[in-house]
């Protein structure tokens, strides 16, 4: 419990995780002051109104996604400050209160937690882990069942080399630094980071593929574990490790790229789109899933 800036009212804060599908929204974060574009934090700070805080609600978002990006689940942490003589919401009201009053079905808020006033959504994680979904066997996007096309990326080839793909991917894991990867725009200045894992597997068959469908289409799944990433890292790490998959690079071209610490070289230049990438899991210490 903690003070707030109101004579009379108490502090509480709490940790939420969420969940959504980006295709409408500008990103996680809040858009303030465009009526055109809305990120996923505006329709979580309107619901989150309805919990009469003396306070104006505001998230702190612990990983931010841009356009189009989806979330298994991230996570944020607010602060909710009642009257002295009330008590503190329990975790579960909240949970309930803010799926309650959504005004988006992409949205859901998946569990809460009270936490220690001083605690730090983005600066507490302890893990962060993206999953990026690929397709192969469509000669045309098109040729995707309508309930992919948001969700993954289509490759227009057969198959992909998953062998030099997981070849190269361990060239990227281990602490380096990722400023080949990194887009313009990151607000971060130290481009170091340590990936723990990267894995490139076959995915599950689509449940939405008619049977003559199934036959063509593989799924594919890459995941990338690490406690923070650059902005855009993930994407350009993906775009590079299909261009492996389709034989347009090799592993050892992937740890020149990654040593040359250039973001404007030839190959490491392309992202890999937005609609294929999930935030599968952001992991904390005490609070929340452990794996």
């Amino acid at each position: 419990m903690g003070s707030c800036g109101t004579v009379g009212s108490v502090r509480a804060r709490y940790l939420v995780f969420f969940q959504y599908l980006g295709t409408d929204f500008n990103g996680v974060a809040a858009v303030r002051g465009n009526h055109r574009a809305v990120g996923v934090q505006n329709f979580l700070e309107e619901a989150a109104k309805r919990l009469n805080s003396v306070e104006p609600i505001r998230f702190t978002i612990s990983s931010r996604t841009d356009a189009g990006v989806h979330a298994l689940s991230n996570a944020a942490h607010l602060d909710i400050c009642r009257r002295s003589d009330l008590p503190s919401y329990s975790p579960e009201v909240v949970t309930q209160a803010l799926n309650t009053h959504l005004k988006h079905r992409d949205i859901r808020v998946l569990k809460a937690f009270r936490v220690p006033n001083d605690f730090h959504a983005r600066h507490a994680a302890t893990s962060r882990t993206y999953l990026y979904r690929l397709a192969t066997g469509c000669s045309w996007p098109d040729q995707l069942p309508v309930f992919e096309q948001n969700v993954c990326w289509a490759l227009q080839t057969k198959c992909l080399d998953v062998a030099a793909m997981q070849e190269a991917a361990q060239h990227l894991i281990g602490t380096h630094d990722f400023s080949a990867f990194q887009s313009a725009g990151s607000p971060t200045t130290n481009p170091v980071r340590t990936l723990r894992r990267v894995s490139v597997s076959s995915g599950p068959a689509s449940p939405f593929a008619l049977p003559q469908e199934s036959r063509k289409l593989q799924f594919w799944t890459l995941e990338f574990e690490s406690q923070s990433f650059l902005y855009r890292q993930v994407r350009r790490m993906t775009a590079v490790l299909v261009a492996v998959g389709q034989g347009t690079l090799t592993p050892t071209q992937v740890k020149a790229i990654l040593e040359s610490q250039d973001p404007l070289g030839k190959y490491q230049t392309r992202v890999a789109p937005a609609r294929g990438l999930f935030l599968k899991s952001v992991l904390y210490d005490d609070f929340g899933p452990t794996s």
